[in-house]
């Protein structure tokens, strides 16, 4: 079981602590992998001189030329198709989807080709691409700015699927996609952005499992992306009225790490799943499924889930409402068996 970022940590001299924002990690990460193999490339849509819409390649293309950090035409299937052709040929590209909603046009190469690949040739092509995608609400987007696309990923067999909620975790488990033989989706939650923390350059998050964002003995919530933000400050609050509040970062939703997260909720006896995403078939879905079939004997009640709604994603003025918030998590503890309720 993984607590806080105590992960794999390689001594060197060059080890770095410092605070940034995700955004920030996410282009050291970026930087760093570049200087630390000339496979790697980095392209997509405004990516270059203006160093994407959030910033996160602001420079690159400065520091280490064009054919390291390049712009391409608004044409996502094409971005990726050309991705998927270079990875085939040796390189290790990195794309950029603008918004969530514009990564739908690629749908179909992700799918039928990224995803493919390595059981069409039994192994003997891989598939080293990562498709970096902001997703999530929280910055007031209008439609096809901002949605919660995961559960089409985490459901196709061939994707590596991670989330960080943390700038460590944005940088940590950036490097670790772009080492990975096979296809990352690698989802950002843009509401993050600006978040802030500390940044130890040496921590190498192993993909495919969860950590232990903060302990606790009474029940157990289970979260990714910006949506472990809300679980914490949830968890404050039901501390402050008496409840000890585990909370549970799955970062990677698939391959998933069901040791980690079963043992947390083992420990508890309670659980509730977050997550900004409508509920219906969704990747909170899956998560409580799985949490039943293993925990059923050691839970003390049902597993609730926290979740959007099912609709299209709200307008502006109306994403407030739609976005799973603390009083909706506390709900869902309050509706767990109590011992002192009866």
């Amino acid at each position: 079981m993984t607590i806080a970022h105590d992960d794999m940590r390689t001594e060197t001299a060059e080890r770095q602590v410092t605070t940034m924002s995700m955004a920030a990690a996410l282009n050291r990460a970026l930087a760093d992998a570049i200087e630390s193999d000339p496979d790697v490339v980095v392209f997509g849509e405004d990516v270059g001189a203006l160093g994407g819409v959030f910033r996160i390649t602001d420079g690159l293309t400065a520091r280490y030329g064009e054919d390291r950090c390049f712009d391409t035409p608004l044409a996502e299937s094409g971005i990726v198709g050309t991705a998927v052709g270079m990875a085939m040929n040796g390189l290790r590209p990195v794309v950029e989807m603008q918004f969530d909603a514009f990564a739908l046009p690629a749908f179909e190469q992700v799918v039928s080709h990224v995803a493919k690949l390595g059981n069409r040739t039994r192994g003997g092509m891989r598939m080293p691409l990562v498709i970096r995608i902001p997703f999530g609400g929280g910055i007031g987007g209008v439609e096809h700015h901002c949605d919660s696309s995961e559960a089409y990923y985490a459901h196709t067999p061939g994707l590596t699927v991670v989330s960080p909620s943390t700038p460590q975790d944005a940088y940590s488990l950036l490097r670790a996609a772009i080492a990975s033989p096979d296809p990352v989706i690698f989802l950002e939650p843009k509401k993050l952005y600006w978040s802030k923390g500390e940044v130890d350059t040496s921590i190498t998050a192993e993909i495919g499992t969860a950590r232990i964002a903060r302990e606790g003995t009474d029940v157990t919530l289970l979260a990714y992306g910006a949506s472990v933000s809300l679980a914490l400050e949830a968890a404050e609050v039901a501390a402050a009225e008496g409840r000890s509040v585990q909370v549970v970062d799955v970062r990677s939703l698939s391959p998933f790490d069901d040791t980690t997260v079963t043992a947390a909720v083992k420990s508890t006896g309670r659980a509730v799943v977050i997550a900004e995403a409508p509920g219906y078939a969704s990747v909170a879905s899956e998560i409580q499924a799985r949490v039943f079939e293993r925990c059923f004997e050691f839970l003390e009640a049902p597993v609730r889930r926290v979740t959007g709604f099912d609709v299209p994603y709200a307008p502006p003025k109306l994403e407030h409402w739609y976005l799973p918030d603390v009083d909706r998590v506390l709900d869902a503890i309050d509706t767990l068996h109590w011992d002192e309720d009866v």
